[in-house]
């Protein structure tokens, strides 16, 4: 993908919307979540967005998903998910780490979304809910599609201009779904303005062309490869010599030693 650009003022193709979100130290508050995570138990965190999309990947607990809800809150979104100014969550009064995050903006914007698979049913009640007329997303409610369609169809309907944070978007996709959906981002990235934060588990989004993948294990954030991580090196090797794993995993408890 190109790299950011800007002329006359006007954002173009491949420019990140969202360029930096720096965590203030005098708005922790120390020893609660989620500011004991590894990745903020420093109190520090600088990112810098300088491509259209945006990988963050980790082992469960290293705090991907509560980065992206902490710059979803920041950017004006409700931290359990929906656009900014149509939020489908009641009762949500805001993120710690959002309340802690200074972003930076090459331009300010309004549109976009915040997608949570967790919370995709109560999003999915709430346009039933309002009346909508499902134009933007397939045509139809999202509860009289399979999970996966859904997801599939706003994607392709909804997704415009904007910007976008996704939590583990796979989670409802087939694999052959997974490039329908990669098809979508790589277009959405470099015909339109739109920029995407996503958190992932999958390999095959992670192969996006030009896509930055930020690494969260460890406490620390580091800019990897696709080859680089555990998930694509873990499913390689799984799926090219899946007997092996399985001799390992499936060793009854009291199987004899050697010894014995």
């Amino acid at each position: 993908m190109p790299r950011s650009k800007q002329r006359q003022g006007r954002v173009l193709p491949g420019s990140p919307f969202l360029t930096h979100a720096t965590l203030l130290g005098d708005r922790v508050a120390p020893g609660t979540f989620p500011f004991t995570l590894p990745l903020l138990a420093q109190h520090r965190l600088d990112l810098e967005l300088t491509t259209p999309v945006t990988f963050f990947v980790g082992e469960n607990g290293s705090g991907k998903s509560t980065l992206l809800e902490g710059l979803a809150w920041a950017a004006g979104f409700n931290a359990i998910g929906g656009n900014v100014d149509r939020s489908f969550a009641e009762g949500a009064d805001g993120h710690a780490l959002g309340r802690a995050l200074r972003l930076a903006w090459r331009q300010k914007v309004s549109g976009g979304f915040f997608l949570r698979a967790e919370t995709f049913f109560n999003f999915a009640t709430y346009l039933d809910e309002v009346g909508s007329t499902f134009l933007a997303y397939g045509g139809k409610s999202l509860h009289e599609q399979s999970h996966g369609e859904a997801f599939l169809e706003l994607f392709r309907h909804r997704f415009e201009d904007g910007l976008y944070l996704l939590d583990e978007p796979e989670a409802a996709l087939s694999p052959q779904r997974q490039l329908a959906f990669l098809q979508v981002l790589y277009q959405l990235s470099t015909a339109k303005v739109a920029q995407f934060i996503i958190a992932t588990h999958s390999p095959m989004l992670m192969t996006l062309p030009g896509a930055r993948i930020l690494s969260l294990d460890n406490g620390l954030m580091t800019e990897v490869t696709y080859q680089e991580t555990e998930h694509f090196r873990l499913s390689r090797d799984f799926l090219n010599a899946p007997e092996r794993f399985h001799r390992h995993l499936f060793a009854a408890d009291d199987e004899p030693g050697e010894d014995e």
